[in-house]
């Protein structure tokens, strides 16, 4: 009896067609995209780029290609938090459900992408309160709440790096992460819920800046 094997798939020509159904509801549904693709990759990624992104600044190169590196759009400028947001709400999709939220609780929030704009500015004009500039780095500790996509946006719409910080990680590794970022700021919560059960995380924050981190300058904590 001959020995079993692992399948090699480098060479891969199976093809798996959707259905009828599928096909009928589908935004494309013919080759035109891969046809223009094929012509032309990289006027077909630029056309693309121009008209699902809004460009502060255009770009003029759209790949640099050097082995193993990439660069596309080098010397264009944009900002997420426009794209995320503001791009829908000018296009009359303010009141569109960006959020549907569901806590462990069983609370609830829905949020639509004007309301979400309206409180992501407001949290970008508490970071510039608070002294935070671009290029600034701030820490972000905290559960699955609709406060955490806030304050990812609201960062990225002033320049500011986040680095997000998983809730299960220690005082220890809160510590290490805002001394490795040299982070200004750390935006927690009081707690949160897993597996049913309140789950402390300021205290954690409290316990990381009395053994360091001494670039943080202020903590901003959501009630949860």
């Amino acid at each position: 009896m001959a020995e079993p094997t692992i399948e090699v798939y480098e060479a891969e020509d199976r093809r798996f067609p959707p259905s009828a159904e599928f096909q009928a509801t589908a935004l494309v549904s013919d080759q035109s995209l891969y046809d223009e693709a094929n012509a032309d990759f990289e006027a077909f990624w630029a056309r693309q780029a121009r008209d699902l992104l809004t460009w502060r600044k255009d770009f003029s190169t759209v790949l640099e290609w050097d082995l193993p590196n990439a660069k596309w759009f080098a010397d264009g400028q944009l900002n997420m938090s426009e794209n995320c947001l503001d791009r829908h709400v000018e296009a009359g999709r303010g009141d569109k459900v960006a959020y549907h939220w569901e806590g462990e609780p069983g609370d609830t929030r829905t949020v639509t992408y004007a309301d979400l704009l309206t409180e992501v500015k407001k949290f970008a004009n508490v970071l510039k309160g608070l002294g935070l500039e671009k290029g600034d780095r701030i820490a972000i500790y905290m559960p699955m709440i609709l406060e955490l996509p806030i304050a990812m946006l609201a960062c990225s719409r002033i320049g500011v790096a986040h680095s997000v910080i998983f809730g299960g990680f220690s005082p220890d590794a809160i510590k290490d992460r805002c001394e490795d970022a040299n982070a200004r700021l750390v935006i927690t919560s009081d707690g949160g819920f897993r597996r049913g059960a309140p789950s402390a995380l300021k205290v954690n924050v409290d316990a990381a800046l009395a053994n360091g981190a001494s670039s943080v300058e202020n903590v901003v904590v959501v009630n949860r």
